[in-house]
């Protein structure tokens, strides 16, 4: 109740802030306001839900106690029984709505890398599996998604690619996808009837916003040349690719998605940017614990996290020991469930 009336106030103080005409020359400030508004907004209603839920409770009990009516009394005790169990539903939902509120993760953006691992073609080829898994998700959560680099392969493979996804509480639902995802599966390439298991690695990077990260220009040698396809074939006349390098940390990062040179060099930047976020976040939790946590930065990509067996309809999260069916369906991007299983299973 304490920790629900800090979020009440806060809410207030939030609401004054939007009502503040110069607020809108800052757009950054009045989106970010804005969506913490509706976060707090989730969870006043569902606190209201709650009350009005356990006051209709009481009333149908002292109806019960009463029992004055016997139609209006068997009325009573049947609806109690759902009540009761709304309750229930609802006491849990606010709980975990208040202990995820104000964990910083809530309100990034993420950039997401796949790149295929082991396998040779079949790798290629299930990292745009997964690709196509992730974008479906987007697409059902709303989410809106922009390419900032992709490396296809020959047979319609994917070898590397690096996406953004914006508008909504992205990082915190996407940051356990982080690692190596192994399939198991027959490949079409395959004559005899054989199962092959192949790799594909996953990141998940916070977007930083604009204050969080600052890149000192002298820092930077940024080069530009002709983007290729596939075969390394040049498909632009025009130099519009960026290779930057951020000379302190030897990071080199290429974009050559855009045909616009200006634009490249931004989906670079945005890339370039979450690695250094990265970076800095691993140092913060080794300097706090004395080791890298298991869930933070690049820890997550060497470990092997889920196995996707296509002959046995099963997809397997070996951290949460957890196994679910129907892989058709979550490669379509119904991956609501499996979500949830981790964010319970995973969190500290």
């Amino acid at each position: 109740m304490e920790k629900l009336g800090e979020i009440k106030n806060k809410y207030q103080e939030i609401i004054t802030q939007l009502q503040d005409p110069e607020l809108v020359s800052d757009f950054e400030k009045f989106e970010e306001l804005s969506k913490k508004r509706k976060e707090l907004e989730k969870i006043i209603e569902r606190s209201k839900e709650l009350d009005e839920t356990s006051q209709r409770i009481t009333e149908n009990k002292s109806i019960i106690a009463g029992g004055e009516d016997p139609e209006l009394v068997s009325l009573a005790t049947g609806e109690l029984v759902q009540l009761e169990q709304r309750q229930k539903e609802l006491a849990e939902e606010l709980e975990k709505a208040i202990k995820d509120e104000g964990q910083g993760s809530q309100s990034y953006a993420a950039i997401i890398e796949i790149r295929a691992g082991t396998g040779g073609e079949e790798a290629a080829l299930f990292a745009g599996d997964l690709y196509e898994m992730y974008t479906k998700y987007a697409n059902l959560q709303g989410w809106k998604q922009k390419v900032l680099e992709s490396h296809p392969s020959e047979l319609k493979g994917i070898k590397e690619i690096i996406f953004e996804l914006k508008n909504g509480n992205i990082y915190s639902q996407m940051k356990y996808e982080g690692g190596v995802h192994r399939v198991q599966r027959i490949p079409e390439t395959e004559k005899m009837g054989r199962v092959h298991t192949s790799t594909a690695s996953v990141a998940v990077l916070p977007k930083p916003r604009k204050a969080e990260i600052k890149i000192n220009p002298g820092d930077l040698k940024i080069d530009v040349y002709k983007s290729s396809g596939p075969g390394g074939q040049n498909v632009n006349k025009r130099e519009t690719a960026v290779r930057i390098t951020h000379l302190p940390t030897g990071m080199v990062i290429t974009s050559q998605t855009e045909r616009n040179l200006l634009q490249n060099k931004a989906n670079a930047m945005a890339i370039l940017e979450a690695r250094l976020l990265e970076r800095q976040e691993e140092k913060r939790v080794a300097k706090l614990s004395g080791q890298r946590k298991e869930q933070i930065g690049s820890a997550k990509r060497s470990e092997k996290i889920r196995t996707y067996n296509f002959p046995q309809d099963r997809i397997t999260d070996h951290r949460i020991k957890k196994s679910w069916h129907g892989i058709e369906e979550i490669m379509n991007g119904k991956m609501d469930k499996m979500i949830e299983n981790l964010q319970e299973g995973l969190k500290s």
